[in-house]
C-alpha cells in the first residue's frame, strides 16, 4: 500500500503565491502608472481640435443692420491718469477732458488759516504755467476741508482758500478773457478717510481745474 504524503505551503511560499497573484491580476485588469511628464488635464470643452472654425454667413441677415439704422459715433474713453508727488502735497488728475490739480492745504497756508504762504504762490504760479500751455479760459477753484469742527465753519474757511488761490492765479494769467468758479465745498466729497489724520490730511485741499487742449 503506498502512503501519499502532503505537504503545506510555508509563509515564505504562500507569500511569493500571493505577490505572483498580485501582479497576475495587474496584468489581466491593465493597471496603468503615472508619469510626471503627462500632460495636465484641460476643462472639458477647450482641448485642442483640428477642426476648422465655424464658417460665418457674411449675408446672414440677422448680421446686418436694420434698415435705416446706423452705427453709433466712435468715442473716445476717458482715461483718467493721477501722479501724486512722493510727498503727498500736490496731485495731478488728467484726462482726455480736463487737467486737475489738487494742493493740500498745509503746503498753502496756515493752520486754521486763508493766508497765503510764499511756497503757495509758487506752487500756484506753476499751476498758472499749465493753464497757458493748455489755453483754457475756464478755470474751476474749489475749497475742501475735513470733518473736524462745525460744518458752518469749514464751509467758510475753504471758501476763502479758494479764493486766495484764484487772486493768485487771475494775477499770474492776466487775461480778462480767462472766468473763474469759485467755490467752498468745505466737508463735502473727501477724497481720503476722515477717521484718520492722513487721511484728513487729504481731504484739507484746494483743487484747480480746466478743459485740456483738445488733440
Amino acid at each position: 500500500m503506498t502512503r501519499t504524503h502532503t505537504r503545506k505551503a510555508t509563509p515564505r511560499l504562500a507569500l511569493v503565491l500571493t505577490a505572483a497573484s498580485v501582479m497576475v491580476a495587474t496584468n489581466l485588469y491593465g493597471a496603468v502608472s503615472a508619469h510626471a511628464d503627462e500632460s495636465p488635464s484641460v476643462p472639458p470643452g477647450t482641448e485642442a481640435s483640428a477642426s476648422a472654425p465655424v464658417k460665418v454667413d457674411p449675408n446672414d441677415p440677422d448680421l446686418k443692420l436694420p434698415e435705416g439704422a446706423t452705427l453709433a459715433a466712435a468715442k473716445v474713453l476717458d482715461i483718467k491718469q493721477v501722479v501724486e508727488d512722493q510727498s503727498g502735497d500736490e496731485r495731478r488728475e488728467d484726462t482726455n477732458a480736463d487737467v486737475k490739480f489738487a494742493l493740500q492745504a498745509e503746503v498753502l497756508f496756515g493752520k486754521d488759516s486763508a493766508k497765503l504762504s510764499a511756497q503757495a504762490k509758487a506752487r500756484i504760479s506753476a499751476i498758472a504755467e499749465e493753464i497757458k500751455t493748455q489755453n483754457a479760459t475756464k478755470i474751476r477753484v474749489f475749497g475742501f476741508t475735513d470733518n473736524l469742527g462745525s460744518s458752518a465753519h469749514g464751509d467758510v474757511l475753504s471758501k476763502q482758500r479758494a479764493n486766495a488761490v484764484q487772486e493768485v492765479l487771475d494775477q499770474e494769467l492776466n487775461d480778462s478773457n480767462v472766468t473763474y468758479e469759485v467755490r467752498g465745498y468745505g466737508e463735502q466729497y473727501p477724497i481720503a478717510d476722515n477717521s484718520t489724520e492722513a487721511g484728513r490730511k487729504k481731504n484739507r485741499r484746494v483743487e484747480v481745474s480746466f478743459p485740456r487742449t483738445e488733440s
